[in-house]
């Protein structure tokens, strides 16, 4: 059964409290939710990024693939055919962190579609591939590469026709939300209960991580450091 908010905010508060201890029963809705959306988006680039004790990034483990799938997404490209590149312009607004382009290829000699492995490269770089025949699109070698600015992907051709672009993404966690629970940034109230999106044995980790945050807004360090080495320690 998944974590729902009454579980969740219920851990929260003893986490922080200890045991039978109700000096910090003032913290609000609100600042549980504020404090556990950090989390997850603070849990999610250190993962990613492999920033953690056991410096695992990005589906270097088994672990790290089976917590973060939940997040992979697929987004078929729209846009625009430049002379020397195509240039989406359908840029996802849940957008958390690049996985990979996906393209197939065709060009005068060969109409039927080619799958093409496609690099992430630098802008600074764009015109010293181009000029180089080992490095620049070509539909003979099945290779080319793409680029990344203003929220929009570019991937660059020469020789063929870009055929049928996917971006595949992490984006962002869905953020939850606890009913009847004003947001003072929008002074709107929750009109029902979001719940968290990750397995329940993630949930338990961005709540002592989201504690962590809590007690180190109310200078409550003991605290703080139990939950940070808890989160860590179980990631």
């Amino acid at each position: 059964m998944a974590i729902n908010n009454t579980t969740l905010q219920i851990k929260f508060k003893q986490r922080l409290n200890k045991l039978a201890s109700n000096d910090y029963d003032n913290i609000e809705c609100w600042q549980i939710v504020e404090a556990f959306n950090k989390a997850q988006i603070e849990w999610c680039r250190r993962n990613l990024h492999g920033n953690n004790m056991f410096k695992e990034g990005d589906e270097a483990s088994k672990r790290r693939i089976d917590d973060l799938q939940p997040l992979l997404n697929r987004l078929v490209l729209t846009g625009v055919n430049n002379a020397d590149h195509f240039e989406g312009n359908n840029f996802p607004a849940d957008y958390l962190e690049y996985k990979r382009v996906s393209i197939n290829a065709t060009n005068d000699c060969c109409t039927t579609e080619r799958s093409m492995t496609v690099y992430l490269a630098e802008e600074a770089n764009v015109d010293l591939i181009m000029r180089d025949p080992l490095k620049r699109p070509d539909f003979e070698w099945g290779e080319t590469f793409c680029t990344m600015q203003q929220n929009t992907v570019r991937i660059y051709h020469r020789d063929f026709n870009i055929v049928s672009p996917v971006l595949t993404y992490y984006r962002r966690p869905r953020m939850i939300e606890i009913m009847n629970c004003t947001d003072p940034y929008t002074q709107a109230a929750s009109a029902a209960d979001v719940t968290c999106e990750f397995k329940d044995d993630v949930v338990e980790l961005l709540i002592d991580e989201a504690v962590a945050i809590i007690a180190g807004d109310i200078d409550y360090v003991q605290q703080q450091m139990r939950g940070t080495q808890s989160s860590e320690r179980n990631n």
